[in-house]
């Protein structure tokens, strides 16, 4: 049985937090889409690309956010070719826009604050 389109799309959230918490480079290079903008919720909001987010994944960055490990993720819309999520963590509170791509559903927009 194929899954359906949220299941892939809270996967993909899931996949993502999960990358971040075990600073697993490879399966957050999976999930984000090579055009990801990321950016923080504070009145400057910044800017985090894709290779940032690879970095910091690799030095192990998310590894202390993931000593709770439980993940409320809300699957808000899907479209044909664009969905949105809702995560929220211990530690954050992340919307995030996603695409449909030849190689399945990509994060291209995240906005995040702590929580």
């Amino acid at each position: 049985m194929s899954k359906s389109d949220d299941q892939l799309v809270e996967q993909t959230a899931r996949n993502y937090f999960e990358a971040w918490f075990e600073a697993d480079e490879a399966r957050m290079d999976r999930v984000l889409h090579p055009e990801l903008v990321k950016r923080r919720a504070d009145g400057e909001l910044g800017l985090l690309t894709k290779e940032r987010m690879l970095e910091l994944t690799r030095n192990g960055e998310g590894r202390e956010d993931g000593a709770d490990r439980r993940l409320e993720i809300s699957v808000d819309a899907v479209g044909a070719h664009l969905a949105s999520a809702t995560v929220r963590s211990a530690v954050y509170y992340e919307v995030l826009q996603l695409v449909r791509t030849a190689d399945g559903w990509r994060i291209a927009n995240a906005l995040w604050e702590l929580t």
